[in-house]
């Protein structure tokens, strides 16, 4: 597993030229989408973020297509958006819907993707408070309580972020240029090229 702030050694990173792909995982409300907009911007690549792609394929927000057909209308467009992406997008900063780990098809397209993958990773009980400070509603999965359903998501997919992850970075504390410049520092290291 990689340490907070610092590449794992024993992946082999991206390749010397830009990755098609900056991944970053990580829970409901651990900062995808502002992270990724920091970093896409610095690298001059578009941020990609699938509830958007959602609303451009069925005209709906995630929160109406969840209410008309549940997880089950859902996930399967996720799906479907991720690895369309995966396999034919980039380059760009793909900010990962949390739960699209689940999926095994989602993890095999990322495994043979060109991608240097981030996992935002944060305390459930920071989230909760983050997403309630927020007054945040559009999280359809959250209901009224978030924390229990926030524990129950890390507990289980934590290992698969670890796994996943080139850079882990705790995002407690810290603001969103903070964890974009790491990112950036990340691709540096591994001579990525693309950041200025």
């Amino acid at each position: 597993m990689a340490s907070p702030d610092r590449p794992d050694p024993r992946r082999t990173g991206p390749a010397p030229s830009s990755p098609d792909h900056v991944v970053l995982v990580g829970l409901m409300g651990s900062g995808k989408t502002t992270v990724g907009r920091l970093v896409a911007a610095h690298l001059g690549r578009p941020l990609v973020d699938v509830d958007v792609e959602v609303h451009e394929r069925t005209g709906l927000t995630v929160n109406e297509l969840w209410e008309r057909g549940g997880e089950a209308a859902y996930r399967p467009l996720e799906r479907d958006i991720v690895v369309h992406l995966l396999t034919v997008g980039g380059p760009d900063v793909l900010a990962m819907p949390g739960g699209a780990v689940d999926d095994e098809l989602v993890l095999a397209s990322l495994a043979g993707a060109d991608a240097f993958t981030v996992w935002l990773r944060a305390d459930p009980l920071e989230l909760a408070t983050r997403i309630e400070r927020s007054g945040s509603h559009h999280r359809p999965l959250l209901g009224d309580d978030p924390l229990p359903v926030l524990e129950e998501q890390a507990a289980e997919r934590d290992r698969t972020y670890s796994s996943l992850a080139d850079l882990v970075l705790d995002v407690e504390s810290r603001a969103p240029e903070d964890l974009a410049a790491a990112v950036e520092a990340a691709l540096r290291e591994h001579g990525a090229g693309g950041v200025s």
